[in-house]
C-alpha cells in the first residue's frame, strides 16, 4: 500500500515516524511480541551472569566499596578447608545419586517392565509421586522418620535390637542419610527414564538373539544396555548436576551440620554470599563450579558417545 493511498484514506498528510511504521510494521511486529522474553532474560538472566562474573575478581562488603582483587578469590579455593569440605560432601552425593539411585532405578524399571509385575500404569503414577512433593514436605517427612530419638527408623531397628542410630547429628553418616533421602525422592523419575529408554527397544532384536541361543544375561548385555546408552547419559548428567546444586535439603535438616559434615557447595555458596555478605567469593566459587559441571559434564558425553554419529 502506498503513502499517498493511506494518506487518503486517513484525511490527511503521514508523519514520517508513521509513515516509516506503516512502510515497516509487517516486519516489525513479531520482534515487538517476543521482545518481552528478551528484556526479562537481559535484566534477570544475562546480567547477573555478567555482572557475577566481575563480583568475582573483587573484595569488599555487600556490594558497596569494592576493590579489584584479581584472583585473590580463586587462589583463595585451594586453601578454604570449608570449601574442601563442601565438595567432598557433595560429591558423595553425587556418586551416591549415580551409583545408588541410578542402578536401583534400573532395576526397579526392569521389574517393571518385565511381564510378571501386572499394573504397569498403577507402579508408574504411584513412584512419580515423590517428585511431586516439595522439598519442604519432604523435609519434614525425612525429619520424622530419621529423629534419633522419636524416628519411625530406629523405632523400625529397636525392634530387632539395633539402633538408636544417630541420622542427622553424627558426622560419619549424615551425608548417607541425606543419600537415603534423595534415593527416596528421585528413585521413581529415574526408573521412568529407563522404562521409556526400555520401551523404546525393538523387541526383534531379543527374537534374534534368543534365535542365535543368547540367554537373558547375555541379552541384557550386549542388546539392552548398549542401546540404554543415551539414556544413561542423561540420567547420570542430571544427577551430577542435580547432585552440586543440592541446597534445600541440608539446609532444612542439618543446616550443613554437624561440624559441616553436610556442608554443600550451593549451600557454602550461600552462605558466603548471603550470611556473611562475601559476594566476591561467592560468585567466584559458583564461576569455578559452572566450568567444573561443564567438563565433568563434557567427559560424560564422550564417555557415553554422545557425540558420536548414529552410524558409529
Amino acid at each position: 500500500m502506498s503513502t499517498s493511498t493511506l494518506a487518503s484514506r486517513i484525511g490527511r498528510p503521514l508523519w514520517p515516524a508513521r509513515e516509516w511504521w506503516w512502510r515497516r510494521q509487517r516486519r516489525i511486529a513479531p520482534y515487538i511480541f517476543i521482545s518481552p522474553f528478551f528484556i526479562l532474560f537481559l535484566i534477570f538472566g544475562l546480567y547477573p551472569v555478567i555482572y557475577s562474573f566481575v563480583l568475582s575478581f573483587t573484595k569488599g562488603f555487600g556490594f558497596e566499596e569494592r576493590s579489584f582483587a584479581g584472583l585473590t578469590n580463586y587462589i583463595h579455593m585451594f586453601s578454604d578447608e570449608r570449601f574442601g569440605m563442601a565438595m567432598r560432601n557433595t560429591t558423595i552425593y553425587a556418586l551416591g545419586s549415580i551409583v545408588l539411585i541410578g542402578g536401583v532405578s534400573l532395576l526397579l524399571a526392569l521389574a517393571i517392565n518385565s511381564r510378571l509385575v501386572p499394573w504397569k500404569g498403577f507402579f508408574r503414577t504411584a513412584f512419580f509421586f515423590p517428585v511431586l512433593t516439595s522439598e519442604v514436605v519432604v523435609f519434614v517427612i525425612a525429619a520424622r522418620i530419621l529423629d534419633e530419638q522419636y524416628g519411625l527408623l530406629n523405632f523400625a531397628l529397636s525392634k530387632v535390637n539395633l539402633g538408636p542410630v544417630a541420622w542427622l547429628t553424627d558426622p560419619k553418616i549424615v551425608m548417607l542419610s541425606i543419600v537415603l533421602i534423595g534415593l527416596w525422592t528421585w528413585t521413581g523419575i529415574n526408573a521412568l527414564y529407563w522404562m521409556a529408554g526400555l520401551n523404546a527397544i525393538d523387541n526383534d532384536y531379543y527374537e534374534a538373539a534368543a534365535i542365535d541361543g543368547a540367554g537373558r544375561w547375555q541379552s541384557f548385555r550386549y542388546i539392552t544396555l548398549p542401546l540404554l546408552r543415551p539414556i544413561a547419559l542423561f540420567v547420570v548428567l542430571q544427577a551430577i548436576i542435580g547432585s552440586y546444586n543440592l541446597f534445600a535439603l541440608p539446609l532444612l535438616l542439618t543446616g550443613g551440620g554437624p561440624s559441616d559434615a553436610s556442608l554443600t557447595v550451593t549451600l557454602y555458596i550461600y552462605n558466603q554470599g548471603f550470611q556473611f555478605f562475601n559476594v566476591g567469593y561467592a560468585s567466584a566459587i559458583a564461576y569455578v563450579m559452572t566450568f567444573f559441571l561443564l567438563a565433568v559434564s563434557a567427559i560424560n558425553i564422550k564417555f557415553f558417545g554422545g557425540w558420536a554419529s548414529p552410524g558409529e
